[in-house]
């Protein structure tokens, strides 16, 4: 099984290991990430201005490619899903803006919504399973109490992302059972880690990022794991607690890496 695959621009720099040890898992699964060709930036942070038509165009971009591959578009980013997931919202239900976007391409065949964007935890979910994945895995982290820490962009705004309930997500800790591990339910595991504030204020992000560790040192977690190449900068910086990508972990418990823990 193959799908169209948009790592985006982290994953090719700063997030070399949520790219790596996510392709080599979903591969040991038996799918394959077929990246995109040509990619361009997806825009990185979604725009608030109803009438911004330009940065939202590369994201339109890669939903038109997938389109046209027939299959879903999955992304792994967290910005990135959050930045194409939106702008297809907005292509198909937003007149004005399809047609403006659709001008600016000028496509043979205009776009209008037609590709469906998972994440890759939507795939672990609703393609491989969790108790699929469950009976693959070589070294279960057994005993190992987990933190799953979503942040903002994977959940909000709830109607258009669908991605789980935001307020009491639960689609990481079923995939830190599936991998043996105990996750921890802690209550800022969907707050704000800093985002982007960390770029003019790093002691309030840091503040930020200290507040999700040690709220989730408290309730017993070891460890934080995430899926946003900016949260775990963040939490890297000022969280009191390991942090890693949940890729690395994925790829661990399959037996394709050591040293995640």
């Amino acid at each position: 099984m193959t799908y169209a695959y948009f790592p985006g621009c982290t994953l090719k720099t700063k997030a070399v290991d949520l790219d790596r040890w996510g392709r080599e898992s979903m591969e040991a699964l038996g799918i394959t990430l077929e990246e995109l060709p040509q990619w361009q930036c997806c825009g990185a942070v979604y725009p608030l201005a109803k009438d911004e038509i330009a940065s939202r165009l590369s994201a339109v971009r890669a939903l038109m490619a997938a389109r046209d591959q027939g299959t879903p578009l999955v992304t792994l980013c967290s910005a990135c899903h959050h930045v194409i997931k939106r702008a297809n919202c907005d292509i198909a239900e937003d007149e004005t803006f399809r047609s403006r976007a659709n001008a600016y391409l000028s496509p043979e065949t205009p776009y209008s919504g037609e590709a469906q964007v998972l994440h890759y935890l939507e795939v672990l979910r609703d393609v491989v399973g969790f108790d699929n994945l469950s009976r693959q895995v070589k070294n279960p982290l057994t005993g190992v109490k987990i933190g799953a820490y979503y942040g903002c962009l994977l959940l909000r705004p709830s109607r258009q992302m669908a991605f789980d309930d935001p307020e009491n997500p639960t689609i990481l800790e079923d995939f830190l059972r599936a991998i043996g591990a105990q996750p921890v339910i802690y209550a800022q595991r969907n707050e704000c880690c800093g985002g982007y504030v960390t770029l003019e204020n790093q002691g309030f992000a840091r503040s930020r990022a200290a507040a999700v560790a040690d709220n989730a040192a408290a309730q017993g977690a070891q460890m934080l794991t995430t899926a946003c190449p900016l949260c775990l900068y963040n939490l890297q910086q000022g969280g009191s607690l390991k942090t890693v990508y949940f890729t690395e972990l994925l790829a661990q418990a399959l037996g394709l890496k050591e040293g995640a823990l």
